[in-house]
């Protein structure tokens, strides 16, 4: 066999026979290459969790692959340079086929590490079809918007629209989908929200969990593993999304609730980003819902939004943006991660159950990650690549590509207005209002200073008084500068006074 190619772990998409037909490329004349890597798997403290789902959806997608009656060559190396190099040894193909990675460091070590394994075998990087969008479709704007972004997507796609118009007269039904969590869900009564399929670990996870656990870098649970490693298993369970889940996807998919980690979100992010489910596959079938009466617009809406315009926009900032978009630090933050970020120590509700929810599925769902998260990093002035490199260790759906500009872009505002045109910095208040968390919390979201107020009350005026400048000067974030300047000096100090107090207490003690 003349030709590999190599796949990589988060390209595990059931259209590879597809694209490999389009060249000429089929069983007979081309072998598959899939590595682990020991380096990589000990290069960060990653979630076993993540850990657990990929190594045993790469080592499902080999077996699938052999029974359609590939060779391929599965390799345990050192690292993907002594797998590469070692491949190339014992095979000899004339040339080596790979899919540009989704993250810059990805490609860059295909450009410049790869061809100097090969040893006379041609290298042939063929483009991503993973994604939809490029950096160009984002126009020449420094801060690009997504609404823009994402009318081109739709017209591109085809989803949700009637010729040249969106179904519905609407592009955007967000400000339907903005509830905050039911009173009966404060009270305790969740009956309602239905459960998501749980998947027992086969005899191929089973013993990737036994080697997980012996990982020593590796953070997070190592039991309670169900997530789908399959091709066949992830569609079950997005297909139970949309019996079950998506009616109410819309409406509710700000909200958080206590004990409650999924509450009506598709949780199909680690699965579309290892490419065991596809974009335009989940659009389709989100779409025929609505159609067929199963699902309300503004829920399909919003989960097609989440598809091609969020997740496809990110894809294209990070390429623009890169790789100086990690090293962005705008509001000039240096405070360290607070520890509580690893042990879920802490008094405050809101942060110790997200941390735990993190510990035990290496997943909370986006507003947790946005406004409880990532707001107390930023409020707090802690160091943007330090919450980036949490991120980016701790989440089972997170690769750098999309972990990076959510991180030092919306969450904690490091690149100045590059991905949104405001700091989401928030106080108490929010997080009253979209969670149940404060119902249970020591700490009162209606008091500003003392020892039982929110930390993130006086940690928000602080924020204000601190970046007053920048804040005035934008008309989205004025209206909190005007509300600084009247109140009385007194008060105003006594909350920067408070603040610095939960600064010491919180993050660097």
């Amino acid at each position: 066999m003349h030709t590999t190619v190599w796949i990589l772990g988060d390209q595990l998409s059931p259209r590879w026979g597809e694209w490999l037909r389009e060249r000429g490329l089929g069983p007979h004349n081309a072998r598959v290459l899939m590595i682990e890597s020991a380096q990589r798997l000990r290069a960060r403290p990653w979630h076993r969790h993540k850990l657990i789902l990929v190594l045993s959806a790469m080592r499902h997608f080999a077996e699938a692959l052999r029974a359609q009656g590939w060779a391929v060559d599965y390799r345990m190396a050192p690292s993907f340079t002594a797998g590469v190099r070692d491949h190339v040894r014992e095979y000899a193909p004339q040339r080596l086929l790979v899919m540009r990675p989704s993250t810059w460091q990805g490609a860059q070590f295909i450009a410049q590490r790869v061809p100097l394994l090969l040893n006379g075998t041609a290298l042939e990087v063929l483009p991503n079809r993973m994604f939809l969008a490029r950096p160009e479709d984002l126009g020449s704007a420094r801060s690009p918007l997504l609404e823009t972004f994402y009318r081109r997507m739709r017209r591109r796609t085809g989803f949700l629209m009637d010729g040249e118009r969106p179904v519905g007269g609407r592009w955007n039904y967000d400000a339907d989908n903005r509830l905050p969590p039911r009173k009966t869900w404060r009270e305790g009564k969740t009956h309602d929200i239905p459960p998501i399929p749980r998947f027992a670990p086969d005899a191929i996870t089973q013993a990737v969990i036994a080697e997980v656990a012996r990982i020593e870098t590796a953070w997070g649970a190592l039991d309670g593993f169900a997530l789908p490693v399959t091709r066949a298993d992830a569609l079950r369970f997005f297909e139970d999304f949309v019996a079950h889940r998506l009616p109410n996807f819309g409406p509710f998919e700000d909200a958080m609730v206590s004990g409650q980690p999924f509450l009506f979100h598709a949780v199909v992010s680690p699965l579309i980003n290892l490419g065991l489910l596809e974009r335009d596959e989940l659009c389709m079938a989100a779409e025929r819902a609505w159609r067929e009466g199963r699902a309300p617009i503004n829920s399909v809406e919003g989960f097609i939004r989440q598809l091609i315009g969020w997740r496809e926009f990110i894809y294209a900032i990070y390429w623009r943006e890169m790789p100086r978009l990690r090293a962005m630090n705008a509001l000039n933050a240096h405070h360290p991660l607070p520890h509580f970020y690893w042990d879920a120590q802490t008094d405050m509700a809101c942060l110790r159950e997200s941390v735990q929810g993190v510990w035990d599925r290496g997943y909370t769902h986006h507003i947790q990650r946005l406004m409880v998260l990532s707001n107390f990093a930023m409020l707090a002035g802690v160091q943007p690549q330090a919450l980036n490199e949490w991120f980016l260790s701790v989440y089972v759906d997170a690769y750098d590509w999309v972990v990076t500009p959510n991180v030092i872009g919306m969450g904690t505002f490091a690149d100045g207005g590059i991905v949104g045109t405001k700091p989401y910095a928030a106080s108490a208040n929010y997080i009253n209002k979209m969670s149940t968390y404060c119902v249970r919390c020591r700490y009162r979201p209606d008091k500003r200073v003392g020892e039982d107020a929110c930390p993130f009350n006086a940690l928000y005026w602080d924020f204000v008084a601190r970046h007053a400048a920048y804040l005035a000067a934008n008309p989205r974030t004025a209206m909190p500068v005007r509300a600084l300047q009247q109140m009385p000096e007194a008060e105003v100090r006594a909350l920067r006074r408070q603040a610095e107090q939960w600064i010491q207490r919180l993050v660097l003690t």
